[in-house]
């Protein structure tokens, strides 16, 4: 029996808890939220089984929001450590938290992290999958499934299928320097090519849709085909995978079950403007939910800073969330200050389109903390940082440096120690 989705409720003209929630939250009218997600513009991914939520929306018309990858490999970590990366994550300010665990304990950690979290939880459940079979050999469509719905009853909010991926996208994929760098679009292609079938989650997406019903679990429909580096940007193979996914998402739309799409990880800063373009076309303004882009391919150790230049750019043509990329992308499993790191250099992404956007509020933050600048109010401006543990710090060093103490009461200095008493801008301006 399925339950009543947020979509079929908009569509029959009731505003739901969630929809009232997520309206407040943005400043706009409840009726406006409704209206968008009975669109399919905007979803609030929400699993009836995940107690705690709070509701979090998705979609252009609404604030920027990004998500926290965290997870275990085969290699590393332990759920101890991704429970101490959730804090992290939410705390630095992750709208919704994925669980991408690939080694043991899959089951333990993510139930752990639905229980823990008030914020939307995201999965991929072909990692548990092939966790589970061990081997690509071993891979049903019966048993991709049952994990979906083991992982849709244990409280999962959305879920990233890679289902637009063909059979038939695969020789473009060959023409790529990096050919498949998805995980799940690279099992998914090993697979088809050895089985000569078609890809089981698009073959079994009337299934999908009924255990999504059931549930309310949106849809994240994963770009298995992502170009992986600039040279592979804007081809052949991405662009036939975005054309499935459209009508992935029609279909999704038809059977009242909430989906976004997932966008590409790598691609020049000259394209990004396209790129949102044509999934806006091509998926009828269903939320996009793109990975950076990285605009830059040679600086490894600061992908969290390429990727947010291309983020923000993303968010101010049309990408409803930024999935953020921490200094280890390319390098290795992010540890709990990886995770601040790349969280807070993709709040900063987000919150800089939704300022040039004009979003409701969204400039409120940087107005008053100039206000607190102007009046030299120390305090005030680290509680209206994104980051005050870190301006804190930042201060304390200066301080140091000055052979101050670091609880030194600074509250009425009208300088800092860039300028100093005698060059401080703001203090000579103010006595003109």
């Amino acid at each position: 029996m399925s339950c009543i989705t947020q979509p079929a409720q908009a569509k029959a003209g009731i505003i739901t808890d969630a929809m009232k929630h997520v309206a407040e939250v943005e400043m706009v009218s409840p009726e406006t939220i409704r209206a968008a997600v009975a669109a399919g513009t905007v979803v609030i991914p929400a699993n009836i089984n995940h107690k705690g939520l709070v509701p979090v929306g998705i979609g252009r018309s609404l604030k920027t929001k990004i998500n926290a990858n965290i997870g275990n490999s085969a290699l590393s970590s332990c759920p101890r450590q991704e429970l101490e990366k959730l804090r992290h994550a939410l705390k630095y300010g992750a709208d919704t938290v994925m669980d991408l665990s690939t080694g043991g304990n899959i089951n333990q950690i993510r139930r752990s992290i639905i229980e823990h979290s008030p914020a939307p939880i995201g999965t991929v459940p072909m990692y548990e999958v092939l966790a589970r079979c061990e081997t690509v050999d071993n891979l049903s469509e019966s048993f991709i499934l049952d994990v979906m719905r083991e992982q849709a009853e244990q409280g999962v909010d959305y879920m990233t299928i890679h289902a637009g991926l063909l059979k038939a996208h695969i020789p473009a994929a060959k023409k790529r320097m990096l050919r498949i760098v998805s995980r799940g679009g690279s099992i998914l292609a090993a697979w088809m090519n050895k089985n000569n079938r078609e890809n089981p989650f698009y073959t079994a997406f009337d299934e999908i849709l009924e255990i999504c019903r059931r549930y309310d679990v949106t849809l994240s429909l994963g770009d298995g085909m992502r170009p992986g580096c600039l040279a592979d940007a804007s081809d052949e193979a991405q662009f036939a995978e975005l054309d499935v996914l459209g009508e992935l998402v029609r279909r999704c739309r038809a059977a009242d079950v909430q989906a976004m799409v997932e966008g590409p990880g790598h691609i020049p800063f000259n394209e990004i403007e396209m790129n949102m373009k044509r999934e806006q076309r091509v998926c009828d303004d269903a939320p996009f939910y793109i990975l950076g882009p990285v605009v830059t391919d040679c600086a490894p150790g600061y992908d969290h800073i390429t990727s947010a230049i291309g983020a923000t750019m993303g968010a101010f043509h049309g990408a409803a969330m930024l999935c953020y990329v921490t200094p280890k992308e390319h390098i290795g499993l992010p540890n709990a200050r990886d995770v601040r790191d790349g969280v807070i250099a993709y709040k900063i992404a987000a919150h800089a389109a939704d300022v040039a956007l004009g979003k409701p509020g969204a400039r409120d933050r940087d107005d008053a903390i100039s206000r607190a600048r102007a009046d030299f109010d120390w305090e005030k401006q680290f509680e209206l940082a994104l980051d005050p543990e870190k301006a804190r710090e930042l201060r304390a060093e200066a301080l140091a440096e000055r052979d101050m103490p670091a609880d030194h009461d600074h509250k009425d200095e009208r300088f800092c120690t860039m300028c100093g008493p005698n060059f401080c801008s703001v203090r000579i301006s103010r006595e003109l």
